[in-house]
């Protein structure tokens, strides 16, 4: 069975850091591309990151420079660092993995909060 649990969201203040975690299982992690989004109230799910089976990366636009998404395929975890946060970062942020067939999974979601 497939699962993802994304943990490490909370509330910071703005220029500050959070590190995210999504643990998986049940699925061949090292193989598969990994992907954040994020979804703010009023807004369309975004994507923020993203990060392939060999460690390419692609980041959208507006976390470019601040983000960083790194793998440990021997733990089965992906990692989103987020540094120099906005309060526009707020969202819930997660995890998601498409195998093949093109069936998606999606874990629960943490909540970031950026506030002064």
């Amino acid at each position: 069975q497939v699962r993802l649990v994304e943990s490490g969201g909370g509330l910071v203040q703005p220029g500050g850091s959070l590190r995210l975690s999504c643990a998986a299982s049940g699925f061949a992690f090292s193989i598969y591309a990994m992907t954040w989004y994020r979804h703010a109230p009023g807004k369309d799910r975004e994507l923020v990151a993203l990060i392939d089976g060999g460690g390419n990366t692609y980041y959208a636009d507006s976390v470019k420079g601040r983000f960083t998404i790194s793998r440990d395929n021997a733990e089965n975890t992906v990692y989103q660092q987020m540094n120099s946060l906005k309060p526009e970062d707020t969202a819930v942020y997660y995890c998601k993995v498409q195998l093949r067939g093109g069936v998606p999974y999606w874990g629960q979601g943490t909540q970031v909060t950026v506030s002064s």
